[in-house]
Order: structure tokens, then C-alpha cells, then sequence
């Protein structure tokens, strides 16, 4: 099994973590094998500060060295070494390795993708048209219709599996953006998620977009328009579904068990629970994809990058989750790219 892992924007702490990740599962008995995209001049100058093997094999197309980690540079020339935090150079240095690996996930050359976080901000101040990397991965896949799953576990190794109805998009435009098709396409892609996750149930439970999911139409009538027709397609698809519940309530009964999985209206809605119960194990799943995409649940740290503080917990739960579901065999939602129907 091969991940490709784009090193995302390397003025943050993307190829700090992916570095430590990957020397923790290296050692481990496992067929996977993992490809480092991205600058080669950064990889090696971390390689040296952290103690870890520098001369790391090229990727040539095929796993033909018995190494466990490849390097496959996005450019001849290598970076600066002095970029300044969000530097336009590092933002499109950040967006060829994107790019580069999706392509090769696309052509079947990698069964998964993890990829570090990119500054969303500097790439478009270098001039890239740019939403998130979850809507250039589907647009570069043909994808009409995805969602983006959040999911870790507490201490205690209880799960939250949070999807989200809108992504990235100011709280003044989530009630229109929301539709009957596309909370109901969100919620099959939920429910297809829990089945590659091997889990023995796929109950879904589904957040009003309004406190007390509405009041019966006297807090907002998105929940009686919107939501609940949305309920009642995905559940005439096949859909173990439930809802629209009060979101107070329903995390509470998501994390007690009641449910596998949650869909959230908006994305602060569906990742502060989140986030409070599994800050530094959260992964963020691309459903929707015709391959395994996913990425640790957190940003650029700026802050503390080269300081030897990032915890590298988010992108080695991503990595074995992306192994876990590749895995499985099953081509993630292949015959329905571009389609954006409800089965």
C-alpha cells in the first residue's frame, strides 16, 4: 500500500509532523509505505534537526527500494532556506505537491492521500483561486457532491464522527447554501463512511440549524423546509437517519453511543464538540472522493513551527485511518464521482 503525503505549506508545521508520523509507523510491521511530496531541501534540513535518516530514496513510480519512506520533489530547485511565515513561494510550493498527489492517487499510482495543512490565505495572496483542500482535491477529481467528515476519539476511546452540511462558508450565507439534495447526499455519504469504517451500525443523527432545531417553526423554519424533507429523502434512500435534533442534545447522545455518526449545518457547529473530546487525534476525511483523502485535524501553527512543539498525535491517527479504509479494498464512492446523487 502506498500514501502519498504533500508536505502543505512549508513555513508551518506540516512537514514537521508528517516527518515524525512517518518514523513512527516506519518502524512498525506494516506493508505500508509512504512518499513524502514536497520540497527536498526542507525534508533533508528537518531530517538532520530531528535525528532522522536524510538520504531518502526517490520516488520512481514504484516501490522498487525495500525503504518504507520515499521523497518525491515537486520542483528541481529548492526552496529558501529564510521564507517568512505564509510566503507566496511556500503557498504554491504547497499547491504542486497538492496537486501532484492527487494526480497520482487519480491515476491509481497511490491508494491514499494525507496531506499536511496548507495557509489558505497566502495561497490566495500568491494568486491561486482557493476555498479549502478538500473543493481543489474534488475539483481536480471531476466530484460534484463531497463532505467532509471530522472524526477521533477521547482517552477513553469513545468516537465522534462529525459530517458537515456546509464547509467553509460565512454564518450569513449556511441557510441558503443549505437544500433538501445536499443535506440528504451528506447523509448517504455518511452512512457509506460508517460502513467502510467496518462499523456494525450506520445510524445517523441529523443537527436543526437553529436552536431547539427551530421550535416548531418559531426559531427559523429551516428545519420544517429544509431539514426534516432532507431526513425523510436520505431515510426513503436507505438511511438509518434521525433528526433534526437540537444540536445541544444530540452531540450529547452521539457521544453516549445512540448514534455512529453526526451531520452538523455548519462547520463551528460540528467541530467545537469535536474538537473539545479529540483536539489532538481528530482526522479530517474527504468522503465522496474516488480514493482514501484525508488530513490531521488542524492548521499551519505558524507559531511554533521549527520549535520541535508540534505534536504529531493528528497526522498519525490520519495516516492509519487512510491505511485502515485503503485497506478495505473497496474504491471509496468510485462509480459515483460526479454524479452527486442520492443512492
Amino acid at each position: 500500500m502506498i500514501l502519498g503525503i504533500p508536505l502543505g505549506d512549508v513555513t508551518g508545521i506540516g512537514p514537521e509532523v508528517a516527518l515524525r508520523a512517518v518514523a513512527r509507523l516506519a518502524g512498525e510491521d506494516s506493508d505500508v509505505r509512504y512518499v513524502l511530496i514536497g520540497d527536498a531541501g526542507v525534508v533533508r534540513r528537518l531530517c538532520g534537526l530531528m535525528g532522522l535518516e536524510s538520504d531518502l530514496p526517490r520516488w520512481n513510480g514504484a516501490a522498487s527500494e525495500p525503504s518504507r519512506v520515499f521523497l518525491l520533489p515537486v520542483s528541481d530547485t529548492e526552496l529558501p532556506e529564510d521564507l517568512s511565515p505564509g510566503d507566496p513561494v511556500a503557498a504554491l510550493s504547497a499547491m504542486a505537491a497538492l496537486r501532484e498527489g492527487t494526480m497520482r492517487c487519480l491515476s491509481g499510482e497511490f491508494d491514499g492521500l494525507v496531506t499536511a495543512p496548507v495557509n489558505k490565505a497566502s495561497i490566495v495572496e500568491a494568486g491561486v483561486p482557493f476555498v479549502g483542500q478538500t473543493e481543489f482535491i474534488a475539483g481536480l477529481a471531476g466530484v460534484s457532491r463531497v463532505a467532509m467528515m471530522l472524526l477521533g476519539h477521547d482517552p477513553a476511546g469513545r468516537w465522534l464522527r462529525v459530517s458537515l452540511a456546509t464547509t467553509h462558508l460565512p454564518v450569513a450565507k449556511v441557510p441558503a447554501a443549505l437544500t433538501v439534495p445536499g443535506i440528504a447526499e451528506v447523509v448517504a455519504l455518511t452512512a457509506e463512511a460508517c460502513g467502510l469504517l467496518g462499523l456494525p451500525r450506520r445510524r445517523v443523527g441529523v443537527c436543526g440549524l437553529n436552536p431547539h432545531a427551530g421550535e416548531g417553526g418559531h426559531l427559523g423554519r429551516e428545519e420544517i423546509e429544509v431539514v426534516t424533507p432532507a431526513v425523510a429523502r436520505a431515510r426513503a434512500a436507505g438511511a438509518d437517519v434521525h433528526g433534526p435534533f437540537a444540536a445541544d442534545t444530540l452531540f450529547h447522545q452521539v457521544y453516549r453511543g445512540d448514534y455512529e455518526a453526526v451531520v452538523a449545518m455548519y462547520h463551528d457547529q460540528g467541530l467545537v464538540p469535536l474538537k473539545m473530546v479529540a483536539f489532538d487525534t481528530g482526522v479530517n476525511w474527504t468522503l465522496g472522493l474516488p480514493f482514501v483523502r484525508m488530513s490531521p485535524d488542524h492548521g499551519t501553527a505558524h507559531d511554533i513551527a521549527g520549535k520541535g512543539l508540534a505534536d504529531p498525535a493528528s497526522m498519525e491517527s490520519a495516516l492509519r485511518l487512510a491505511a485502515t479504509v485503503a485497506a478495505t479494498g473497496i474504491p471509496c464512492w468510485r462509480g459515483r464521482a460526479g454524479t452527486g446523487a442520492v443512492p
